[in-house]
Formats: structure tokens, C-alpha cells, sequence
């Protein structure tokens, strides 16, 4: 009866992604409306696929059960920086402009915007050639953390659960495009939400609730961490400094991610923007400060799993394993949920940066908007079949973490593009040199902590702190760069600026100007 319970909740959750997918094939028979949904999303689907694509298996199982472990509760300072820096503070610096500037420069995505707004079409190459590599392992990093949540609820192989949420994420994707993730987010938003509290209060009320848990992690101790009493249940944690790398990796990360900047591209108006920002916030502080808040608890079933053998990625399997069957299968859809609409955001971004901004100008033939919507779809088959199998090898490796993974990718995107496109879209003096600066330094020191990671200073030996460096290292190269290398035209930036001075006709209702 337990498994009939999963199974039935399993199969209406499936069936509703993709009847979505096939619904919103209409909103999808031409580049824009595939890959922005015609730029006419409105706040409620813009910000929830926002949160989602934020927010994946990756946090819930990954980085909650790591820093959870390392940081007791003060991890959930994690979950309140990405509401605040991550959601708040990027709408509202990111979001107004970046509308207005790419749709009046017409591009559909992050390497058009430097082609256009910096006259350079080897920044557009290098952006693409970047976002195709370092998304990979992000993508393949998606499916650890709902496969581990899959064998302990079903018992399946691994194997077997990462082809099924990468077909039946294909499916919705390649039917319905950007509209089909953004309603399917919309409903997976809803379930995380849902979720996410009903499982704080199960898991807490498994230990006594939540005064009790509290006081059973002031007792818990690791010598290996700290000797002060109490540690894990402190306002900072074991270690503040680290703390704070994470902090900004996964709050600061998110202003230069292509598949979370190119959702300000697609939404509908002015008013949408406001309304959108409210939204997201209140999405990420009960998403990830109820994920960061339950991993904060972790220790408390350190009688459960063995993390030196295990690793962090079993912590939060390890926490849900005793609850009820109802309640597993509301976690695993829950995962799925954050899971699928993260890949679709990733697999989308990935196809039609690949197409647009790589193989279209490459062709010797024009590529007409039917053929460049066939091979995007291709390549969202292409491009989740390479993730998938990348996942299944490292999990048979073991070799890494899904912390490690995503640090690595969100560090390389993140420091190379964060920087460049927040300049460009406030500072008229912003150089091509100092976008190439960007981009090198960030990808040549995310792959050098690859390689060569004990070469690095302590600190930086974390893929996590090296990729929250290359974010905070860009905000300081760029403008230096630009500032000692040659302006670029005046005349090409005062017309590319133009965009934020013309003048728009509103109602009264929408605005308090008078005559």
C-alpha cells in the first residue's frame, strides 16, 4: 500500500508536466516565444520560475546536509542572504534595466547582450563556449540529489531514476519551450512551498519540536570543529568565515548566471517587476531558509548516517528516512519539483545560447527560424543525455560532492559574467577589455582549483570561497580595466543607453506624474 501511495502521487505529478508541456506548444512555434515566451510572462510565473531555477536538489539535498552539518543552525544565515541578496536586491537592481536594455538591443540571451552592448562578436563566442562547459557539471549535479532520494524511498537504481527525470524533462521542454517551464515552475513552486514546511514540522516533531531540537544541538559536540559548548546551535556557527563564502557564492551567484538573468528578459511590464520581486523573496526565504534551517539539525541523526564513509549528500536522506510514506513521497516530489525546473532552466539556456550565439552566426546558409527551433530542440535532447550520463559516472567515481560541483560551475559563470553585465548595464565607460579580463580570470581560476587545488591559499582551496573570489574580484577588475584602456564610442553607448530615456505613456492608475 506504501508504495502504491508513492507510485499514484508519482504518476499525476508526471502526467501534469507533461500535459503542460503539450499544452504551451503554441506559445512555442517561433525563437522568441520558445526561448522567452514572447517577452510576455507575468509576475507570478516570472518569479516562481525564478525561485525554482534557484533552487534545486542541489540545496535541499547538497549544500542543506553539508553546511547544515558544518554550521549547525547558524546555516540558516545561508537561506536569509539568498532571499535578500539572491532575490530582493537582484530584482531590484537587475531586473527593471535588464528588460528595457535587451529588448531594446534585441537579444535573447546573456552572450547577445555582450555582443551587442560591448560591438563584439568574440565576446558573444567566449560567453557561449563558457556557458556550454560550466553548465555541464551543474546539470549532472541536479540528478545526484534526487537520485539518492529515489533509492532510499523506492529503493531504485540510480541509474534507472536519473533516465527517468531526464526523459520526462526533455519532454516538457522540448514541447513547450520557455512558456512550458515557466507554468510547470509555477506548480512545482507551489509544491516546494508546500513542502517544505510540512517536512520542518515532521522532522522537528520526530525529535520533540523545535525547543527540544534546539536544545539536543547545544549538546552535540565535535572536537574536530570547535571545543566551545554549544557551537551548533550559536547565532555564527563554528566557522563565520566560510559561512560567509557560501553567502556569497549562492546570493551574490545568481546576478551572473545566464539561466537566472535571462529570466528579467522575458517579463511582461513595469508593474510586473515590483510585484515580482515580492513574490521571489518571500519564495526563497521560506525555500532556502527552510532548507538551510532543517540541514542545521542534521547532527541530530549522526547516529543515522556515517558521513566519513557515506558523505554529506546521505545527511538529509538520512533525516527523512523515518517518516511517513505519505510524507516520503511529498519529499520526493518536492525534490523533483526544484530538480526538474532548475534543468529545464539550464538545459534551455544551454540549447539556445548554443544556437543563437554559436552555430547561427557559423553557418554559411541563413538559418531560418524553423531550423534554429529544430536544432535548440535537438540539442535539449543532446545536452540532457551528456548531463545524464556525467551524473551515473560520477556517482559510480565518487568523485565529488554535489557542493563541489556546483561551487565549480556557479563560480566560473557567475565571476566571469557578474561583473561585465552589471557594469553594462549602468556604466556607460565599461570596456570590451575589461569583460575579457572578466571572463579569463574567473574560468582560469575555477579550472585551476580543479587542478591544481593545493596550490591555492587555504581559503581558496574550497571551490565555494574561490568562486565567491572570482565574483568580488570582477566587481574590482572590471572598472580598473576600463578605466586604462581606450573608451568605447561614445555615439554607439549614448544610443545603447538611449533605451532607459525615452519617453512611455502610462494611466493614472499606474502612475502619480501630473500633467
Amino acid at each position: 500500500m506504501d508504495l502504491v501511495i508513492k507510485l499514484g502521487m508519482l504518476v499525476v505529478f508526471f502526467g501534469v508536466m507533461v500535459g503542460v508541456g503539450l499544452y504551451c506548444r503554441r506559445h512555442a512555434t517561433n525563437v522568441d516565444g520558445f526561448v522567452l515566451g514572447g517577452r510576455n510572462v507575468g509576475p507570478w510565473l516570472t518569479a516562481f520560475a525564478y525561485g525554482t531555477s534557484y533552487f534545486s536538489a542541489v540545496v535541499f539535498v547538497g549544500y542543506a546536509g553539508q553546511f547544515g552539518w558544518k554550521y549547525g543552525i547558524a546555516s540558516t544565515w545561508i537561506g536569509i542572504a539568498n532571499a535578500l541578496l539572491g532575490s530582493l536586491l537582484a530584482w531590484a537592481v537587475l531586473g527593471r534595466r535588464t528588460r528595457i536594455m535587451t529588448q531594446h538591443l534585441q537579444s535573447n540571451t546573456m552572450p547577445q547582450f555582450f555582443e551587442t552592448r560591448f560591438d563584439s562578436k568574440g565576446l558573444k563566442v567566449v560567453a557561449s563556449a563558457i556557458i556550454f562547459i560550466f553548465l555541464i557539471p551543474y546539470t549532472a549535479s541536479l540528478y545526484n540529489g534526487l537520485s539518492r532520494l529515489f533509492e532510499m524511498a523506492f529503493h531504485v537504481d540510480y541509474a534507472v531514476c536519473v533516465i527517468i527525470m531526464a526523459v520526462l524533462t526533455a519532454v516538457y521542454v522540448i514541447a513547450g519551450g520557455y512558456m512550458a517551464t515557466a507554468v510547470n515552475d509555477f506548480i512545482q513552486g507551489l509544491i516546494m512551498l508546500v513542502g517544505i514546511v510540512a517536512i520542518i514540522a515532521a522532522v522537528l516533531g520526530s525529535r520533540g519540536g523545535f525547543m527540544a531540537s534546539l536544545n539536543q544541538l547545544a549538546s552535540v559536540s565535535d572536537p574536530a570543529v570547535s571545543e566551545t559548548p554549544g557551537i551548533f546551535n550559536s547565532f555564527f556557527g563554528p566557522d563565520p568565515l566560510n559561512l560567509l563564502g557560501v553567502m556569497i557564492l549562492t546570493s551574490l551567484g545568481t546576478w551572473g548566471l545566464p539561466q537566472m538573468v535571462q529570466k528579467f528578459y522575458a517579463i511582461k511590464s513595469e508593474k510586473s517587476i515590483t510585484k515580482g520581486m515580492i513574490v521571489s523573496t518571500f519564495f526563497a526565504t521560506i525555500i532556502a531558509g527552510g532548507c538551510y534551517f532543517l540541514g542545521g539539525f542534521g547532527r541530530l541523526f549522526g547516529d543515522q548516517v556515517d558521513v566519513a564513509t557515506a558523505g554529506f549528500d546521505a545527511i538529509i536522506p538520512a533525516m527523512l528516512s523515518n517518516l511517513s510514506p505519505f510524507l516520503i513521497a511529498v519529499v520526493v516530489i518536492l525534490v523533483l519539483s526544484a530538480s526538474m525546473s532548475t534543468l529545464s532552466s539550464l538545459v534551455l539556456t544551454s540549447s539556445s545560447t548554443l544556437t543563437l550565439d554559436f552555430l547561427k552566426p557559423a553557418m554559411k546558409k541563413e538559418m531560418d527560424e524553423k531550423k534554429q527551433l529544430s536544432i535548440m530542440r535537438i540539442l535539449i535532447a543532446v545536452f540532457i543525455a551528456i548531463s545524464a550520463v556525467i551524473a551515473i559516472f560520477q556517482y559510480r567515481s565518487g568523485s565529488a560532492f554535489i557542493a563541489q560541483m556546483m561551487g565549480i560551475s556557479w563560480g566560473a559563470l557567475a565571476g566571469a559574467f557578474l561583473a561585465p553585465f552589471l557594469y553594462g548595464l549602468y556604466w556607460k565607460r565599461t570596456t570590451k577589455a575589461g569583460c575579457v579580463v572578466s571572463f579569463v580570470f574567473s574560468t582560469v581560476v575555477m579550472i585551476l582549483n580543479i587542478l591544481v587545488r593545493g596550490s591555492f591559499p587555504a581559503i581558496l582551496q574550497s571551490p565555494i570561497n574561490a568562486g565567491a573570489f572570482c565574483m568580488l574580484a570582477g566587481l574590482v577588475l572590471v572598472p580598473l580595466v576600463s578605466l586604462v584602456t581606450p573608451s568605447p564610442d561614445r555615439k554607439k553607448v549614448d544610443d545603447i543607453f538611449s533605451c532607459y530615456d525615452r519617453k512611455v505613456v502610462v494611466r493614472a492608475r499606474d502612475s502619480i506624474e501630473t500633467e
